[in-house]
Formats: structure tokens, C-alpha cells, sequence
């Protein structure tokens, strides 16, 4: 653990995950935790859930596969939440991001930012979201009712 430029340590939670998960439940098991440790110090908590869409560029997709390069993934998503944790005052963060095989309506992503004040905690989670979508080594193979392909490049915000 190391501090950011408020003298604040920076703490965090990455999880990768092959199976599904529930974001609001996860959230509500990593809160009690927090609770015990920055009980009334935040004022903000901020949160993205991601998932799986049935379509895409106008193609219904059956079934995705998100495949990623361990430690390289984990590394970059290290990055990005530090980044957040150098531009505003948190407390804490959580990532869970799914890979391997996922359904329409599987919850791909939580992203979850603590902070003493809800700017901080709306801006750091939406770039957090923003980065690991562009920047994290995940790859997608969407199963189409034409066929099976490879992604080759997100659709905009």
C-alpha cells in the first residue's frame, strides 16, 4: 500500500472472475469490510454496472467471450485506478470484471469509488469505466446469428 499526492493511502480491489457474479451483492459484501475501515469518512460512493448486451452494430448476439493476458490485465487495471486515485481525493475503489463465457443480461463490470465528496466520486468512477474499456487488455468474441467474430473496437460511451 502506498499514498496518493492527499497523503491518503491508496487502497483497492481488483477481481477477475470466469463465473457470474452479482454486482449488488459483491458491493454490499466489500461495504461491510470498508465500513470497518473508513467508517464516516466517505460521503460519496459512486458505482457503474456493466452487461452483456443481445446486439451490437446491429447484429443480435447469442453469446460473448472476453479473454485477457494474466498479470498484463491486472497490471494496466492497477494503472488506471491509480491514475483516479492521483487526479481525486479517494478513499477506495473496487473492480470486478468477468471473463470468459457470458450470456445476455450477465453483469460484466462493477466499478465501485469512494470519497469524502460526490464530484470525486462521480468523475474518478466514470474515468475509471471510460479507461478500462479503451486501455485494459480484454478481448471480445461475440457468437451472432451470422456467425462468430472477434470485436474490433468498442462502441463510444
Amino acid at each position: 500500500m502506498h499514498q496518493n499526492d492527499w497523503g491518503n493511502d491508496i487502497t483497492m480491489r481488483i477481481e477477475l472472475r470466469d463465473q457470474p457474479f452479482a454486482p449488488l451483492n459483491a458491493l454490499a459484501d466489500y461495504q461491510a469490510c470498508l465500513d470497518e475501515r473508513l467508517s464516516g469518512q466517505y460521503g460519496a460512493t459512486a458505482i457503474f454496472i456493466g452487461t452483456m448486451r443481445d446486439f451490437n452494430e446491429g447484429d443480435a448476439v447469442q453469446e460473448m467471450t472476453l479473454e485477457h493476458y494474466p498479470g498484463m490485465t491486472e497490471r494496466q487495471l492497477h494503472r488506471i485506478i491509480e491514475a483516479a486515485f492521483q487526479n481525486w481525493l479517494l478513499l477506495d475503489v473496487l473492480v470486478i470484471h468477468r471473463v470468459g463465457a457470458l450470456q445476455p443480461s450477465d453483469p460484466i463490470v462493477l466499478v465501485a469509488v469512494w470519497s469524502v465528496h460526490r464530484a470525486a466520486a462521480f468523475t474518478a468512477c466514470r474515468f475509471i469505466t471510460e479507461e478500462l474499456k479503451s486501455k485494459a487488455p480484454f478481448w471480445k468474441r461475440e457468437n451472432t446469428t451470422t456467425g462468430s467474430h472477434w470485436v474490433e473496437h468498442n462502441t463510444p460511451g
